[in-house]
This record gives C-alpha cells, structure tokens and sequence, in this order.
C-alpha cells in the first residue's frame, strides 16, 4: 500500500465507530433480537408436532381430529414465524440504514475538510472511490446481510437449542460435523478479506486514472494522449476485473466447502438416528424432528457461511470508510493577538524534487494587506498555498487564523442557482445579504441581466457567466464567509481587459476590514496594500512600502518602472 494512501479502519477502529453511531438505536436493536429470537422459536414448533404425529401414526392412535389439529399448529406457527421474520427484518433494515447515513453524512463532512495536501498525495481518485463505490457497496450488501444476519443467526441458535434439548444424541452427530464448517470459514477469512481489499484498492486506481484523463482533457487533447490514457484507464479496468474474478473464484471454493459439510451432516444424523431407533433408544417421530430441525440448520448454517462472502466486501469498504474519519489534522499554535499570520523559518519542496520555498520568516498583523510580487517560478502561490494551509512546511512553523478563505484565479460555478452558489458560504444568508455582497464587488448588474434574478440556474447546464463575472461571484461568497484571513491568489486576473478595474475594486472591497495576502498580477494591485514582499527564487529578497520600494531601487523597483513602460515580462507581476 502506498505510504500517502488515505488509512484503512481495522476491525477494533470500525467496531468501535459502529457502535458509537448506534447510540440512540440500541434499544430499537434490543427489539429487533427480541422479535428475532420470538420469531424463529415459532418455527421450531412445526418440526417437534410432525414428529409427534409420526409416533402418534406409527402407534395407531392418530384420527382425523390429530391430522387437523396439527395442521392448525403448523399453519399459525408459520404465520407466527413468517409475520415475525418480516417485522425483523423490516426493523432491522430501518435500524441499519438510519446508521448508514449517519456514517454516510460523518464521511463527507470529514472528507470535505482534509488537508488538500492530503488528498492530493493519496490521489483524490482514492476519496472519490471510497465515497461512492463504497458507500455503494455497504448499501448494496443490505438486501443480503440484514436477512441473513437478523434471521438466519436467530434460526441457528434457536434450532441448535431445541435440537439439543428434544434430541441431545442428534445436536452431538451434528456437532461432530461443525470443525467442517469452522475450518471452511477459517480458510476463507485467511483468504478473502485480502481478496476484497485488492479489488477495492483497484477500483480505487481506476478511479483515479479516469478522475485524471477528465481533468487533464485539454493537456490530454493538446499533446495527443488520448490513445495513452485510454491504455492506461484500459489497463486498470482490466486489473479490476481480473481481481473481480478472482474474488468470484474464492466465492466458488466456499461454495464447495459448504456443500461437504451439508452432505456430511446429512449423513451422521441419518447414521445416528439409524443406530438409536435400532436399539430402541429413539422413535421414528424423534428421527423425523431431529432431522427437520437439521435441515432447517444447514441451509441458515450454508447462509450464513455464504454470507460471510458478501460481509467481506462490505467490511472492506467499511472499513474504508471509517478509515477517512479517523484521518488526524495536527493541532496549530495560535498566533499573537496582534499578528493574523507568522511564519517562522519555512521550507517547502514539491514531493522529492527541489525547495520551491526556503526559510521564509514573516509576520502579517492583524488588517494588514500584504502584496506578494515576484517572477513567474519564484513561489509565490507556493506561499500563498503555505499559508492557508493546503500544503503543511517541509521545516518551519506556520500560524494563521482559523477562519481563512482562498480565491485564485481559476474559480468555480456550481451547477445550481445563483442564490445557491452564495448561500455556500452562508447558509443562513438571507437575500438582502446576498444582494449587499453582490453590490460590494460590483456585481448588481449581473442581476438584471439574469432572467430569473438569485433563482437563475447558473454553472453547468445553466446561464453562462464570463470569467469576470464569475471572479465577482468568489469574491461576492468572500465577504459573506467573513473570515479573518483572505488570500487572493491572481483572484482578479484579467489584466488587459475591460473588466480589471472593476474586479480591483471589487477585491479591494472584498478586503475591507481583514488581513490580505494578494498575490498581485497587476503591480497596480501591489502598489495599493499596506506592504509589499519581493520573492525571489523562494527566498523573501525585499519588503516595504511601495514607496520605500520604489525610493530602495532594487528588484520591485525595476519591476515597477517596466510595469509602467508597459513591457510586462512573462507572467511577472
């Protein structure tokens, strides 16, 4: 397993979470054995008064009075037994889905707030996978598990019960055979979990190559990968599919081990009944109900064996599921009061190749807007990424105030309305908030021109909006968030066009009354904040006032007089 892969829940950590998300169900599941237990002892009457009327027939004692009143007891014992079974089950499944969704909605929460960092080194086709395809596959396993482990379990222990009390010799022939069983389940448990991990962490690896080829279609397009990724998405299907059969191959060989130990059963209670009735030890009656209540034993026994299949793939994504809720987020020091953000001796490098950022000391005070300028590679959204926190220091510390945003360059619509696309930072905005944000970026406009105002669909699917007005629309979610900490990573990137001026203002008043970081593209943006840092090769090479800057004549001020001259160089700010 790779070393970054998100973790895998083992069996104490899941059983764990299973039964602190069963608090407030555990009486419903107390009913649910009860129910269970009453049920199935219902059943067990039917094999004991068909042996009853075996002796009675044998003996001649049996009238027609005897047929009718065993038919009556066998009809309400199945009604008995068939009504219960139904109203466990049913319970069962609301009990087990109601817990479900509880572990369903626990995983996206917490999926929803790892570490970028983390996700990325994992693969974010990994979360993905574990948040459908496992999730499909826990509720999938229902319509299976919850029958034979609410019932068949019942029916086991009760028939083994009964057996041993009504027909002792015939429980003990019976017995003899289990170590078949308990050895057929012993091999598949050495065998199968690893099987179903294997296929789970395949799918987990197509999902990744497909979640790439789709993010990457334009490099895809623009270099002519198409062929490559298609053999690459190929070959990992392929891989699920030979590990699907393999898995299914496993299934066969329980199966076989299964039908032994019935056929062994069958054979030593016949063998036993034979020897006890040919000695006058037991009667025709109590063969017939020690051997009713067998059969009623191997199919639950052969069930729940079987099962034991199923339980597997599903504790396979459980387990994968639990895995992303116990993924830990190292506690921060807080930083002064008077400073929303220190960095102290930071280092940073991307995987195994070189620092992209080297011994970065920097305080930021509280309201503070800190421009960060500098040539294309010199680090600069490496900083910003730092500090929000989406990649962790190589070396170094870093503090920043719980509540930050991050804006770049490359925002996203959300396929919905307009409305929803700002209620996603304040979920209990009302509309004259989200028209006030909307007014604060300069935004109003966009509201006229839309058919159906806040309700118009937009994203996906929807009406269309320009990059700039869906920059309004980030920065318009910006001041309904409210956080302490914004960082705007080239957030108003449309330098050259007719919209720039809007979209600085815009950001200036998206910052209003917070700490910034602006990550300027323009120098124009740059000149306006309180302070300015130069990055050079990964190292902080000047900071100051634009004006002391510009009066220092050194790297900024260069920058400046080119920005001026209009001789803008490749993708310097």
């Amino acid at each position: 397993m790779i070393d970054d892969a998100l973790p895998v829940a083992n069996g104490r950590e899941t059983t764990r979470e299973v039964w602190r998300l069963s608090r407030g169900h555990r009486r419903r599941l107390a009913a649910v054995a009860a129910l269970g237990i009453v049920s199935t002892a219902a059943d067990l009457i039917g094999p004991v008064v068909i042996g009853l009327l075996v002796d009675r027939v044998r003996a001649g004692t049996a009238d027609r009075g005897t047929v009718l009143t065993v038919a009556a007891v066998l009809a309400i014992s199945a009604v008995l037994g068939t009504a219960g079974t139904a109203a466990t089950i049913v319970f069962a499944t609301r009990t087990y889905h109601t817990i479900l969704a509880g572990l369903r909605e626990q995983l996206v929460a917490r999926a929803l707030t790892l570490p970028q960092h983390r996700v990325e080194r994992a693969g974010t086709g990994d979360l993905i996978s574990r948040s459908s395809d496992d999730v499909t596959a826990v509720a999938d396993a229902a319509p299976a598990l919850i029958g034979v482990l609410t019932t068949t379990a019942f029916t086991i222990v009760v028939s083994l019960g009964g057996l041993a009390a009504l027909e002792w010799p015939y429980a003990a022939a019976f017995a003899v055979v289990l170590p078949v069983y308990a050895l057929a389940l012993r091999w598949y448990l050495r065998t199968g979990p690893e099987v179903y991990r294997e296929e789970r962490a395949m799918m987990s690896a197509r999902t990744q190559r497909i979640v790439e080829s789709q993010r990457g279609f334009a490099t895809v397009l623009g270099f002519g990968l198409g062929e490559q990724r298609h053999r690459a998405v190929l070959t990992a299907s392929w891989a699920v599919a030979a590990q699907a059969l393999r898995a299914r191959t496993v299934q066969s060989m329980l199966n076989a081990r299964l039908n032994l130990g019935e056929w062994l059963s069958l054979t030593a209670v016949l063998v036993v009944g034979f020897v006890l009735i040919d000695r006058g030890v037991s009667t025709v009656g109590g063969a017939t109900t020690a051997m009713l209540l067998v059969l009623r034993l191997l199919d639950p026994v052969n069930q729940l064996l079987f099962v034991v299949d199923t339980l597997q793939s599903a504790l396979a994504s459980l387990n994968r599921m639990i895995g992303v809720t116990t993924v830990a987020t190292a506690d921060e020091p807080p930083a002064p009061p008077d400073t929303a953000v220190r960095l102290r001796d930071v280092a940073f490098g991307y995987g195994t190749g070189p620092r992209v950022l080297n011994d970065i000391t920097l305080d930021i005070p509280a309201g503070e807007h800190l421009a960060v300028v500098g040539a294309s590679g010199a680090g600069k959204t490496t900083l910003a990424a730092v500090i929000a926190g989406i990649h962790p220091p190589d070396t170094g510390t870093v503090t920043r105030p719980a509540s930050t945003a991050v804006i770049t360059q490359e925002v996203h619509v959300f396929a919905g309305t307009l409305r929803d696309n700002l209620t996603l930072a304040a979920p209990g905005a009302t509309d004259s908030q989200l028209r006030a944000a909307l007014q604060a970026t300069g935004a109003t406009d966009l509201l006229d021109l839309l058919p159906d105002d806040l309700g118009t669909v937009v994203g996906t699917g929807g009406h269309p909006l320009t990059d700039a007005q869906a920059q309004q629309l980030a920065l318009a979610r910006l001041l309904l968030a409210d956080p302490r900490l914004a960082i705007l990573d080239e957030a108003t990137a449309e330098a050259g066009s007719a919209q720039s001026g809007l979209l600085d203002r815009a950001a200036d008043a998206a910052l209003a009354g917070r700490t910034g970081l602006v990550i300027a593209h323009r120098l124009s943006q740059a000149a306006a904040c309180d302070r300015i840092v130069v990055l050079e090769h990964g190292r902080v090479t000047e900071s100051g006032t634009h004006s002391d800057l510009i009066a220092a004549g050194g790297v900024y001020a260069r920058l400046w007089s080119a920005w001026q001259d209009g001789r803008q160089p490749d993708r310097t700010p």
